[in-house]
């Protein structure tokens, strides 16, 4: 019965990191052969401006859109749980962006981000606020992406909502007993016991956004504006591998890439180690 999903294991995941980490060792462009290249492609990249920028530029993505994201499905799961009529449309709304076919939702944020005639810099023009040059300017090219993941929070929606919907209404009716105020509530009650449940939404989405940002960036803005503005590990990846056929070296890229993720991953779990240690105590 295991015979299926081991065989999609090996065969999307297994096979694939295997010959990822042979070819970060060759230089190969499909045409030629082959040939061993050792580290060399690691050092190149050690050297290239373009992959730090890239690095760079998807700390600052990770730095900014993951708490953002966290909070919007704590928010939503908050405001949506409780039952009240409309409440399923409402939860639909919120999920549905998710499940939206990622280059339709790019071209559709691509309109509205457009300076012209966009919605969005319309309806700031109208009220007098400010507009943005969202496709030209580099700090409001990457504003532009970011804004643009905020609204997939579907996934972290639903389990934040169904953790919420889990606790024990008694911690609640006692609360309500004690006359507690909804802010003493959330952080003495809702908080501390979701907090597992956001802890691991939070180390998902870390590893979730390393990529969640290649077609927009590929898209909405193709990697700029100039000098590399929105430029990501997985489009540089893509373009060295696609457009430039240098797969080796975007092998190499790849695997920085995952060697990166992990980082921040442990440390994200040695910060919520040590955190668990002093809220025992």
């Amino acid at each position: 019965m295991l015979a299926p999903y081991l065989i999609g294991i090996a065969v999307l995941i297994v096979i694939p990191a295997l010959v990822t980490f042979a070819l970060a060792v060759f230089e190969y462009d499909l045409i030629r052969s082959p040939r061993f290249a050792g580290l060399e492609n690691f050092r190149e990249l050690a050297g290239d401006d373009v992959f730090r920028t890239s690095v760079r530029n998807s700390l600052m993505f990770i730095l900014f859109a993951v708490p953002l994201r966290l909070l919007g499905a704590l928010g939503l799961a908050l405001l949506l749980h409780q039952r009240y009529r409309g409440v399923g449309a409402y939860r639909t709304a919120a999920y549905l962006p998710t499940v939206v076919p990622d280059v339709a939702y790019a071209l559709l944020w691509l309109w509205i981000f457009n300076p012209l005639y966009g919605p969005l810099n319309l309806a700031l023009e109208a009220i007098g606020g400010p507009t943005p040059r969202w496709l030209t300017d580099p700090r409001d090219a990457q504003w532009a992406v970011i804004i643009m993941s905020l609204f997939q929070i579907g996934e972290g929606f639903v389990v934040a909502l169904a953790t919420r919907q889990g606790l024990p209404r008694e911690l609640y009716e006692l609360a309500a007993i004690e006359d507690a105020r909804p802010w003493y509530v959330f952080g003495r009650v809702t908080l501390p016991l979701m907090a597992p449940t956001l802890l691991l939404l939070m180390f998902r989405d870390t590893i979730f956004s390393f990529q969640a940002n290649f077609v927009p960036a590929l898209i909405v803005t193709d990697g700029g504006p100039p000098p590399y503005a929105t430029t990501y590990l997985p489009l540089f990846v893509y373009q060295n591998a696609f457009e430039y056929l240098r797969y080796g070296y975007a092998a190499a890229a790849t695997l920085v890439m995952f060697g990166v993720t992990a980082l921040i991953v442990y440390a994200q779990w040695r910060i919520v180690k040590r955190w668990r240690h002093a809220f025992v105590v």
